[in-house]
Protein backbone atom coordinates (compact mmCIF):
# COMPACT_ATOMS: atom_id res chain seq x y z
CA UNK A 1 0.00 0.00 0.00
CA UNK A 2 2.92 2.05 0.91
CA UNK A 3 4.24 2.40 -3.15
CA UNK A 4 2.90 4.89 -5.23
CA UNK A 5 3.33 6.56 -8.94
CA UNK A 6 6.39 8.61 -9.75
CA UNK A 7 4.75 11.66 -11.73
CA UNK A 8 1.12 12.45 -10.78
CA UNK A 9 -1.14 13.15 -13.73
CA UNK A 10 -2.99 16.16 -12.67
CA UNK A 11 -6.25 14.91 -14.75
CA UNK A 12 -6.23 11.42 -13.43
CA UNK A 13 -5.45 12.35 -10.23
CA UNK A 14 -8.73 14.42 -9.53
CA UNK A 15 -11.02 11.95 -11.30
CA UNK A 16 -9.71 9.25 -9.22
CA UNK A 17 -10.28 11.80 -5.90
CA UNK A 18 -13.83 12.61 -7.03
CA UNK A 19 -14.50 9.11 -7.84
CA UNK A 20 -13.58 8.25 -4.07
CA UNK A 21 -15.42 10.89 -2.49
CA UNK A 22 -18.77 10.10 -5.04
CA UNK A 23 -18.44 6.51 -3.79
CA UNK A 24 -18.38 7.12 0.29
CA UNK A 25 -21.27 9.67 -0.51
CA UNK A 26 -22.97 7.37 -2.73
CA UNK A 27 -22.57 5.02 0.73
CA UNK A 28 -24.47 6.89 3.08
CA UNK A 29 -27.62 7.21 0.63
CA UNK A 30 -28.14 3.84 -0.53
CA UNK A 31 -29.70 2.40 2.51
CA UNK A 32 -32.25 5.23 2.64
CA UNK A 33 -35.07 2.94 0.88
CA UNK A 34 -34.83 -0.14 3.29
CA UNK A 35 -34.71 2.10 6.62
CA UNK A 36 -38.17 2.00 6.92
CA UNK A 37 -38.20 -2.10 6.40
CA UNK A 38 -35.30 -2.56 9.06
CA UNK A 39 -37.12 -3.79 12.12
CA UNK A 40 -38.79 -6.52 9.66
CA UNK A 41 -35.14 -7.09 8.05
CA UNK A 42 -33.23 -7.65 10.72
CA UNK A 43 -35.91 -8.41 13.40
CA UNK A 44 -35.47 -6.04 15.88
CA UNK A 45 -37.56 -2.96 17.40
CA UNK A 46 -37.91 0.19 15.26
CA UNK A 47 -36.04 2.09 17.78
CA UNK A 48 -33.02 -0.35 18.03
CA UNK A 49 -33.25 -0.96 13.71
CA UNK A 50 -32.43 2.89 13.50
CA UNK A 51 -28.94 2.18 14.87
CA UNK A 52 -27.87 1.38 11.42
CA UNK A 53 -28.21 4.95 10.10
CA UNK A 54 -26.98 6.32 14.17
CA UNK A 55 -24.24 4.75 13.84
CA UNK A 56 -22.74 5.83 10.73
CA UNK A 57 -23.51 9.38 11.70
CA UNK A 58 -21.42 9.19 14.97
CA UNK A 59 -18.52 7.05 13.39
CA UNK A 60 -18.37 9.87 10.40
CA UNK A 61 -18.56 12.24 13.06
CA UNK A 62 -15.44 10.80 15.31
CA UNK A 63 -12.88 9.91 12.34
CA UNK A 64 -13.26 13.07 9.89
CA UNK A 65 -11.04 15.06 12.30
CA UNK A 66 -8.97 12.05 13.18
CA UNK A 67 -8.00 10.82 10.46
CA UNK A 68 -7.25 13.98 9.03
CA UNK A 69 -4.90 14.89 11.52
CA UNK A 70 -3.39 11.39 10.79
CA UNK A 71 -3.07 12.42 7.24
CA UNK A 72 -1.09 15.61 7.85
CA UNK A 73 1.09 13.60 10.22
CA UNK A 74 1.32 10.13 8.40
CA UNK A 75 0.24 10.75 5.05
CA UNK A 76 -2.59 11.75 3.40
CA UNK A 77 -2.99 9.03 0.53
CA UNK A 78 -2.01 6.43 3.23
CA UNK A 79 -5.08 7.89 5.18
CA UNK A 80 -7.29 8.22 2.78
CA UNK A 81 -6.30 4.22 1.45
CA UNK A 82 -7.04 3.10 5.28
CA UNK A 83 -10.39 4.89 4.52
CA UNK A 84 -11.63 3.09 2.07
CA UNK A 85 -9.97 -0.23 2.82
CA UNK A 86 -12.78 0.58 5.97
CA UNK A 87 -15.77 1.30 3.55
CA UNK A 88 -15.00 -2.05 1.58
CA UNK A 89 -14.90 -3.99 5.17
CA UNK A 90 -17.71 -2.50 6.57
CA UNK A 91 -19.84 -3.21 2.92
CA UNK A 92 -18.76 -6.63 3.63
CA UNK A 93 -20.01 -7.04 7.26
CA UNK A 94 -23.34 -5.31 6.17
CA UNK A 95 -23.69 -7.53 3.13
CA UNK A 96 -23.37 -10.86 5.11
CA UNK A 97 -25.67 -9.40 7.35
CA UNK A 98 -29.19 -10.24 8.84
CA UNK A 99 -29.10 -9.51 12.08
CA UNK A 100 -29.05 -5.99 14.20
CA UNK A 101 -25.06 -6.06 15.72
CA UNK A 102 -23.37 -7.07 12.54
CA UNK A 103 -25.44 -4.58 10.41
CA UNK A 104 -24.98 -1.52 13.01
CA UNK A 105 -21.09 -2.69 13.14
CA UNK A 106 -20.75 -2.73 9.19
CA UNK A 107 -22.18 0.43 9.18
CA UNK A 108 -20.26 2.28 11.72
CA UNK A 109 -17.16 0.75 9.57
CA UNK A 110 -18.76 2.26 6.61
CA UNK A 111 -19.02 5.65 8.48
CA UNK A 112 -15.24 5.33 9.38
CA UNK A 113 -14.50 6.23 5.49
CA UNK A 114 -16.28 9.52 5.76
CA UNK A 115 -12.79 11.15 6.18
CA UNK A 116 -12.34 10.48 2.03
CA UNK A 117 -13.25 13.98 0.66
CA UNK A 118 -11.17 16.11 3.17
CA UNK A 119 -8.14 14.10 2.72
CA UNK A 120 -9.14 13.97 -1.28
CA UNK A 121 -9.31 18.01 -1.19
CA UNK A 122 -5.91 18.01 1.05
CA UNK A 123 -3.71 15.85 -1.61
CA UNK A 124 -4.66 17.57 -4.78
CA UNK A 125 -3.70 20.82 -2.89
CA UNK A 126 -0.53 19.10 -2.06
CA UNK A 127 -0.24 17.66 -5.83
CA UNK A 128 -1.82 20.13 -8.36
CA UNK A 129 -0.44 23.16 -10.35
CA UNK A 130 -1.62 26.44 -8.87
CA UNK A 131 -3.87 26.84 -12.04
CA UNK A 132 -6.05 23.42 -11.41
CA UNK A 133 -6.08 23.31 -7.85
CA UNK A 134 -9.31 26.13 -7.49
CA UNK A 135 -11.48 23.95 -10.20
CA UNK A 136 -10.53 20.39 -8.98
CA UNK A 137 -10.85 21.24 -5.15
CA UNK A 138 -14.88 22.42 -5.91
CA UNK A 139 -15.13 19.47 -8.28
CA UNK A 140 -14.42 17.38 -5.00
CA UNK A 141 -16.16 19.12 -2.73
CA UNK A 142 -18.97 18.87 -4.86
CA UNK A 143 -19.17 14.86 -4.86
CA UNK A 144 -20.15 15.05 -1.37
CA UNK A 145 -23.16 16.17 -2.87
CA UNK A 146 -23.10 14.21 -6.46
CA UNK A 147 -23.03 10.60 -4.66
CA UNK A 148 -25.90 11.59 -2.13
CA UNK A 149 -27.90 12.82 -5.31
CA UNK A 150 -27.20 9.97 -7.56
CA UNK A 151 -27.55 7.55 -5.11
CA UNK A 152 -31.02 7.40 -4.03
CA UNK A 153 -32.13 6.47 -7.69
CA UNK A 154 -29.71 3.48 -7.93
CA UNK A 155 -30.20 2.46 -4.46
CA UNK A 156 -34.36 2.59 -5.19
CA UNK A 157 -33.86 0.71 -8.33
CA UNK A 158 -31.63 -2.51 -6.34
CA UNK A 159 -34.27 -2.48 -3.65
CA UNK A 160 -37.35 -2.95 -5.90
CA UNK A 161 -35.62 -5.75 -7.38
CA UNK A 162 -33.47 -6.88 -5.94
CA UNK A 163 -32.12 -8.72 -2.61
CA UNK A 164 -31.12 -5.99 -0.08
CA UNK A 165 -28.29 -6.89 0.49
CA UNK A 166 -26.99 -6.01 -3.07
CA UNK A 167 -27.20 -2.85 -1.84
CA UNK A 168 -23.75 -3.28 0.06
CA UNK A 169 -21.90 -5.88 -2.25
CA UNK A 170 -22.76 -2.33 -5.12
CA UNK A 171 -20.99 -0.28 -1.92
CA UNK A 172 -18.02 -2.49 -1.50
CA UNK A 173 -17.53 -3.29 -5.04
CA UNK A 174 -17.35 0.60 -6.17
CA UNK A 175 -15.05 1.03 -2.95
CA UNK A 176 -12.73 -1.84 -4.22
CA UNK A 177 -12.48 0.08 -7.71
CA UNK A 178 -11.63 3.33 -6.06
CA UNK A 179 -8.96 1.79 -4.03
CA UNK A 180 -7.20 0.33 -6.74
CA UNK A 181 -7.16 3.39 -8.72
CA UNK A 182 -6.33 5.35 -5.76
CA UNK A 183 -3.10 2.82 -5.76
CA UNK A 184 -2.22 2.80 -9.10
CA UNK A 185 -2.83 6.80 -10.17
CA UNK A 186 -2.46 8.87 -6.54
CA UNK A 187 0.96 9.68 -5.41
CA UNK A 188 2.35 9.96 -1.88
CA UNK A 189 2.24 13.85 -0.78
CA UNK A 190 5.92 14.49 1.17
CA UNK A 191 4.19 17.52 3.05
CA UNK A 192 3.47 15.65 6.41
CA UNK A 193 3.67 17.20 10.11
CA UNK A 194 5.25 14.23 11.88
CA UNK A 195 5.36 14.23 15.89
CA UNK A 196 2.92 12.55 17.68
CA UNK A 197 -0.42 12.22 17.59
CA UNK A 198 -2.78 13.69 20.85
CA UNK A 199 -4.23 10.63 21.81
CA UNK A 200 -6.38 11.94 24.89
CA UNK A 201 -7.52 15.06 21.95
CA UNK A 202 -9.10 12.23 19.85
CA UNK A 203 -11.01 10.59 22.81
CA UNK A 204 -12.10 14.20 24.28
CA UNK A 205 -13.43 15.24 21.12
CA UNK A 206 -14.84 12.19 20.05
CA UNK A 207 -16.77 11.82 24.00
CA UNK A 208 -17.90 15.38 22.99
CA UNK A 209 -18.87 15.05 19.25
CA UNK A 210 -20.75 11.73 20.17
CA UNK A 211 -22.70 13.05 23.58
CA UNK A 212 -23.74 16.23 21.09
CA UNK A 213 -24.61 14.49 18.26
CA UNK A 214 -26.22 11.74 19.84
CA UNK A 215 -28.58 14.06 21.46
CA UNK A 216 -29.13 15.63 18.77
CA UNK A 217 -30.37 12.87 16.11
CA UNK A 218 -32.11 10.45 18.63
CA UNK A 219 -33.87 13.64 21.29
CA UNK A 220 -36.83 13.42 19.05
CA UNK A 221 -37.11 9.69 20.49
CA UNK A 222 -36.32 10.09 23.77
CA UNK A 223 -37.78 13.51 24.46
CA UNK A 224 -36.11 16.74 24.18
CA UNK A 225 -37.05 17.38 27.60
CA UNK A 226 -35.83 13.90 28.96
CA UNK A 227 -33.04 13.54 31.50
CA UNK A 228 -31.05 11.23 28.62
CA UNK A 229 -31.14 13.96 26.04
CA UNK A 230 -30.55 16.82 28.43
CA UNK A 231 -27.80 14.75 30.00
CA UNK A 232 -26.11 14.32 27.06
CA UNK A 233 -26.30 18.14 25.74
CA UNK A 234 -24.64 18.92 29.41
CA UNK A 235 -21.97 16.24 28.78
CA UNK A 236 -21.25 17.54 25.36
CA UNK A 237 -20.42 21.21 26.69
CA UNK A 238 -18.32 20.33 29.67
CA UNK A 239 -16.46 17.44 27.73
CA UNK A 240 -15.63 19.65 24.75
CA UNK A 241 -14.89 22.76 26.65
CA UNK A 242 -12.32 20.52 28.21
CA UNK A 243 -10.99 19.21 25.30
CA UNK A 244 -10.41 22.91 23.93
CA UNK A 245 -8.75 23.93 27.22
CA UNK A 246 -6.21 20.51 26.63
CA UNK A 247 -5.79 21.50 23.22
CA UNK A 248 -4.68 24.64 23.57
CA UNK A 249 -2.07 23.61 26.05
CA UNK A 250 0.05 20.55 24.33
CA UNK A 251 2.32 21.32 21.88
CA UNK A 252 0.84 19.33 18.95
CA UNK A 253 -2.91 19.45 19.28
CA UNK A 254 -5.46 17.05 17.46
CA UNK A 255 -7.01 20.37 16.34
CA UNK A 256 -5.09 23.70 16.26
CA UNK A 257 -7.74 25.98 17.88
CA UNK A 258 -5.52 29.35 17.12
CA UNK A 259 -5.41 28.23 13.79
CA UNK A 260 -9.01 27.69 14.00
CA UNK A 261 -9.92 31.07 15.36
CA UNK A 262 -8.64 32.78 12.63
CA UNK A 263 -11.52 35.32 11.38
CA UNK A 264 -11.68 33.32 7.72
CA UNK A 265 -11.30 29.74 8.97
CA UNK A 266 -13.85 30.21 11.90
CA UNK A 267 -16.34 32.21 9.85
CA UNK A 268 -15.61 29.86 7.02
CA UNK A 269 -16.47 26.70 9.23
CA UNK A 270 -19.62 28.42 10.91
CA UNK A 271 -21.34 29.02 7.75
CA UNK A 272 -20.79 25.65 6.59
CA UNK A 273 -22.78 24.65 9.85
CA UNK A 274 -25.64 26.88 8.37
CA UNK A 275 -25.19 25.26 4.59
CA UNK A 276 -25.04 21.58 5.99
CA UNK A 277 -28.91 22.43 7.68
CA UNK A 278 -29.35 24.57 4.57
CA UNK A 279 -28.56 21.62 1.96
CA UNK A 280 -30.13 18.69 4.37
CA UNK A 281 -33.62 20.26 4.68
CA UNK A 282 -33.75 19.91 0.68
CA UNK A 283 -32.96 15.69 1.35
CA UNK A 284 -35.52 15.50 4.19
CA UNK A 285 -38.64 17.71 2.11
CA UNK A 286 -38.48 16.81 -1.65
CA UNK A 287 -38.69 13.35 -1.65
CA UNK A 288 -41.21 12.96 0.97
CA UNK A 289 -43.76 15.42 -1.40
CA UNK A 290 -42.97 13.49 -3.99
CA UNK A 291 -44.24 10.21 -2.27
CA UNK A 292 -47.05 11.40 0.13
CA UNK A 293 -50.95 10.23 -1.59
CA UNK A 294 -52.50 12.63 -3.98
CA UNK A 295 -55.60 12.57 -1.75
CA UNK A 296 -53.76 14.94 0.70
CA UNK A 297 -54.07 18.04 -2.10
CA UNK A 298 -50.12 18.24 -1.82
CA UNK A 299 -48.73 15.33 -2.55
CA UNK A 300 -47.66 13.62 -6.06
CA UNK A 301 -48.11 10.17 -4.99
CA UNK A 302 -45.01 8.96 -6.70
CA UNK A 303 -42.64 5.85 -5.58
CA UNK A 304 -39.28 6.42 -4.34
CA UNK A 305 -37.66 5.24 -7.82
CA UNK A 306 -38.89 8.39 -9.34
CA UNK A 307 -38.56 10.37 -6.33
CA UNK A 308 -34.97 9.46 -6.49
CA UNK A 309 -34.87 10.48 -10.27
CA UNK A 310 -36.15 13.25 -9.97
CA UNK A 311 -33.56 14.22 -7.42
CA UNK A 312 -30.81 13.03 -9.39
CA UNK A 313 -30.29 15.97 -11.64
CA UNK A 314 -29.63 18.12 -8.61
CA UNK A 315 -26.35 16.10 -8.53
CA UNK A 316 -25.28 16.52 -11.53
CA UNK A 317 -25.95 20.55 -11.31
CA UNK A 318 -23.50 20.57 -8.32
CA UNK A 319 -20.82 18.74 -10.35
CA UNK A 320 -21.62 21.44 -13.29
CA UNK A 321 -21.31 24.41 -11.64
CA UNK A 322 -18.01 23.47 -9.43
CA UNK A 323 -16.04 24.66 -12.33
CA UNK A 324 -18.00 28.06 -12.40
CA UNK A 325 -17.58 28.28 -8.96
CA UNK A 326 -13.79 27.81 -9.19
CA UNK A 327 -13.52 30.58 -11.70
CA UNK A 328 -15.34 33.01 -9.69
CA UNK A 329 -13.37 31.93 -6.89
CA UNK A 330 -10.33 33.17 -9.02
CA UNK A 331 -11.81 36.73 -10.54
CA UNK A 332 -14.12 37.67 -7.18
CA UNK A 333 -12.58 35.63 -4.27
CA UNK A 334 -14.08 32.37 -2.72
CA UNK A 335 -15.91 34.74 -0.20
CA UNK A 336 -18.14 35.82 -3.22
CA UNK A 337 -18.61 32.43 -4.53
CA UNK A 338 -19.63 31.21 -1.00
CA UNK A 339 -22.37 34.34 -0.26
CA UNK A 340 -23.73 34.23 -4.20
CA UNK A 341 -23.93 30.16 -3.97
CA UNK A 342 -25.71 31.15 0.12
CA UNK A 343 -28.07 33.96 -2.12
CA UNK A 344 -29.31 30.81 -5.17
CA UNK A 345 -30.08 28.03 -2.22
CA UNK A 346 -32.06 30.73 -0.48
CA UNK A 347 -34.22 31.37 -3.31
CA UNK A 348 -34.27 27.74 -4.25
CA UNK A 349 -36.39 27.39 -1.26
CA UNK A 350 -38.34 30.75 -1.75
CA UNK A 351 -39.09 29.20 -5.34
CA UNK A 352 -40.18 25.45 -3.43
CA UNK A 353 -42.95 27.29 -1.23
CA UNK A 354 -44.58 28.93 -4.52
CA UNK A 355 -44.03 25.91 -6.51
CA UNK A 356 -44.73 22.39 -5.02
CA UNK A 357 -48.09 21.02 -7.15
CA UNK A 358 -46.26 19.25 -9.86
CA UNK A 359 -43.02 17.00 -10.41
CA UNK A 360 -41.05 19.28 -12.61
CA UNK A 361 -41.85 22.33 -10.11
CA UNK A 362 -39.80 19.80 -7.59
CA UNK A 363 -37.30 18.69 -10.14
CA UNK A 364 -36.48 22.29 -10.60
CA UNK A 365 -36.23 23.32 -7.13
CA UNK A 366 -33.84 20.91 -6.75
CA UNK A 367 -31.59 21.80 -9.71
CA UNK A 368 -31.59 25.54 -7.85
CA UNK A 369 -30.76 24.58 -4.90
CA UNK A 370 -28.08 22.60 -6.26
CA UNK A 371 -26.31 25.14 -7.99
CA UNK A 372 -26.23 27.03 -5.39
CA UNK A 373 -24.71 24.24 -3.04
CA UNK A 374 -22.40 23.41 -5.81
CA UNK A 375 -20.61 26.98 -5.29
CA UNK A 376 -20.67 26.87 -1.57
CA UNK A 377 -19.14 23.68 -1.89
CA UNK A 378 -16.38 24.53 -3.93
CA UNK A 379 -16.00 28.29 -2.04
CA UNK A 380 -15.39 26.16 1.11
CA UNK A 381 -12.06 24.74 0.70
CA UNK A 382 -10.45 27.41 -1.10
CA UNK A 383 -11.36 29.54 1.95
CA UNK A 384 -9.78 27.05 4.60
CA UNK A 385 -6.63 26.25 2.75
CA UNK A 386 -6.52 29.93 2.10
CA UNK A 387 -6.08 30.81 5.77
CA UNK A 388 -3.89 27.72 6.84
CA UNK A 389 -0.43 26.22 6.06
CA UNK A 390 -0.19 22.88 4.04
CA UNK A 391 0.67 21.00 7.06
CA UNK A 392 -2.89 21.44 8.77
CA UNK A 393 -4.79 21.40 5.19
CA UNK A 394 -6.02 18.06 5.87
CA UNK A 395 -7.06 18.58 9.63
CA UNK A 396 -8.53 22.35 8.49
CA UNK A 397 -10.39 20.40 6.01
CA UNK A 398 -11.63 17.92 7.60
CA UNK A 399 -13.14 19.93 10.43
CA UNK A 400 -14.84 21.56 7.84
CA UNK A 401 -16.44 18.71 6.34
CA UNK A 402 -17.32 18.17 10.30
CA UNK A 403 -19.19 21.21 10.91
CA UNK A 404 -21.39 20.65 7.35
CA UNK A 405 -22.03 17.44 9.02
CA UNK A 406 -23.16 19.17 12.49
CA UNK A 407 -25.50 21.15 10.40
CA UNK A 408 -27.10 18.61 8.25
CA UNK A 409 -27.82 16.52 11.76
CA UNK A 410 -29.51 19.76 13.03
CA UNK A 411 -31.34 19.74 10.16
CA UNK A 412 -32.69 17.02 10.52
CA UNK A 413 -33.82 17.02 14.34
CA UNK A 414 -35.40 20.41 13.67
CA UNK A 415 -37.39 19.36 10.49
CA UNK A 416 -37.83 15.98 12.13
CA UNK A 417 -40.03 17.78 14.99
CA UNK A 418 -41.84 20.29 12.64
CA UNK A 419 -43.49 17.36 10.25
CA UNK A 420 -44.05 15.49 13.31
CA UNK A 421 -45.89 18.26 14.63
CA UNK A 422 -47.77 19.64 12.05
CA UNK A 423 -50.05 17.23 10.78
CA UNK A 424 -53.09 15.97 9.32
CA UNK A 425 -55.06 12.32 9.62
CA UNK A 426 -55.72 10.54 6.07
CA UNK A 427 -57.08 7.02 6.58
CA UNK A 428 -56.40 7.28 10.32
CA UNK A 429 -52.41 7.98 9.60
CA UNK A 430 -50.99 11.27 10.40
CA UNK A 431 -49.34 12.50 7.62
CA UNK A 432 -46.95 16.03 7.53
CA UNK A 433 -49.27 18.95 6.53
CA UNK A 434 -48.14 21.10 3.69
CA UNK A 435 -47.45 24.13 6.25
CA UNK A 436 -45.28 21.88 7.73
CA UNK A 437 -43.47 21.36 4.42
CA UNK A 438 -43.48 25.50 3.40
CA UNK A 439 -42.12 25.80 7.51
CA UNK A 440 -39.43 23.87 6.97
CA UNK A 441 -38.83 25.70 3.26
CA UNK A 442 -38.85 28.80 4.63
CA UNK A 443 -36.03 27.16 7.73
CA UNK A 444 -33.81 26.03 4.77
CA UNK A 445 -33.77 29.38 3.43
CA UNK A 446 -33.63 31.11 6.44
CA UNK A 447 -30.53 28.77 7.05
CA UNK A 448 -28.91 29.91 3.64
CA UNK A 449 -29.50 33.76 4.25
CA UNK A 450 -27.42 33.28 7.96
CA UNK A 451 -24.77 31.66 5.62
CA UNK A 452 -24.77 34.86 3.57
CA UNK A 453 -24.47 37.15 6.50
CA UNK A 454 -21.71 34.93 8.41
CA UNK A 455 -19.99 34.79 5.42
CA UNK A 456 -19.83 38.81 4.85
CA UNK A 457 -17.23 38.21 7.62
CA UNK A 458 -14.91 36.59 5.82
CA UNK A 459 -11.90 38.86 5.13
CA UNK A 460 -12.20 40.14 1.66
CA UNK A 461 -8.89 38.81 -0.72
CA UNK A 462 -7.53 40.02 -4.40
CA UNK A 463 -8.95 38.21 -6.82
CA UNK A 464 -7.33 35.29 -7.99
CA UNK A 465 -5.83 34.56 -4.09
CA UNK A 466 -8.74 32.47 -3.04
CA UNK A 467 -6.80 29.54 -2.75
CA UNK A 468 -2.87 29.19 -0.86
CA UNK A 469 -1.37 26.39 -2.82
CA UNK A 470 1.71 24.88 -1.71
CA UNK A 471 4.13 23.28 -3.76
CA UNK A 472 5.04 19.68 -2.42
CA UNK A 473 7.96 19.83 -0.25
CA UNK A 474 9.88 17.80 2.37
CA UNK A 475 9.56 18.11 6.27
CA UNK A 476 10.62 21.29 8.06
CA UNK A 477 10.85 23.19 4.35
CA UNK A 478 7.69 22.34 3.29
CA UNK A 479 5.93 23.81 6.84
CA UNK A 480 8.27 26.85 6.68
CA UNK A 481 7.63 27.46 3.28
CA UNK A 482 3.69 27.39 3.99
CA UNK A 483 3.64 29.57 7.19
CA UNK A 484 1.70 32.65 7.16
Amino acid sequence: MSASPAAPRPNAVVAVLALAGIVVSLMQTLVIPIVPELPRLLDAPASDAAWAVTATLLAAAVATPVVGRLGDMAGKRRMLLFSVCLLIVGSVVCGLSDTLVPMVVGRALQGLSAAVIPLGISIMRDELPAERLAGATALMSASLGVGGALGLPIAALIADNMDWHMLFWLSGALGAVALVLVLILVPESAVRTGGRFDVLGGLGMAAGLVCLLLAISKGADWGWGSGTTLGLFAAAVVVLLVWGWWELRIPQPLVDLRTTARRQVLFTNLASIAVGFSMFAMSLVLPQLLQLPEATGYGLGRSLLTAGLVMAPSGLVMMAFAPVSAKVSKTRGPKVTLMIGALIVASGYGLNIVLMSEVWHLALVSCVIGAGIGFTYGAMPALIMGAVPASETAAANSLNTLMRSIGTSIASAIAGVILAQMTVSLGGFALPSENAFKVVMAIGAGAALLAFVIASFIPRHRAGTGVAHSAPAVGAEAQAASAH
